[in-house]
């Protein structure tokens, strides 16, 4: 069978993320959650938060690993086997990024992994990391856009920085 990754920053892991996780769990053998680390932005979460999120979040698959990394993508492709990156779409402006980044990737995986794209749930194509932050942060009720234990951390995380 295939190992797929389906790679992002998920700061945090929203209902639209657990979604597509779900749904390439089913297409390959092995699903790697990759949490990227981008030093240039500024994360609400710790990358040990995030893949923790992550991890309670899929525990009802039994064929997901998460890990995390840093630098290009088709370097963690090529050192780890992957034979297929899944990418998310919510809408046309995603695809447009998209698809400019998978045919970049292309290029770089040597013919070793292809792209594939999966719509999200229309009920979820509003939902972002950051729109969950801001919405969130701002008193908006944010459950059932994402995982209960990401809602339980980011409550903690807020009463913990008030606190300071």
């Amino acid at each position: 069978m295939k190992k797929a990754l389906y790679a992002g920053s998920f700061d945090p892991i929203t209902a639209g993320h657990l979604d597509v996780i779900n749904r390439a769990s089913k297409l390959c053998g092995t699903l790697v959650v990759g949490v990227i680390q981008n030093p240039s932005k500024a994360s609400a979460f710790t990358g040990e938060e995030r893949m923790d999120m992550i991890r309670r979040a899929t525990s009802h698959l039994s064929n997901i690993q998460i890990d995390q990394f840093d630098g290009l993508l088709a370097d963690y492709v090529l050192r780890h086997q992957i034979t297929v990156v899944v990418r998310g779409l919510r809408a046309t402006m995603d695809f447009e990024y998209e698809i400019q980044m998978a045919q970049m990737n292309a290029r770089l995986y040597h013919d070793q992994a292809e792209t594939i794209f999966l719509m999200t749930n229309p009920e979820h194509s509003f939902v972002s990391s950051s729109l969950m932050r801001e919405v969130f942060a701002l008193g908006g009720d944010i459950s059932g856009l994402v995982p209960d234990c990401v809602l339980e951390m980011m409550m903690k995380k807020a009463v913990t920085s008030k606190g300071e």
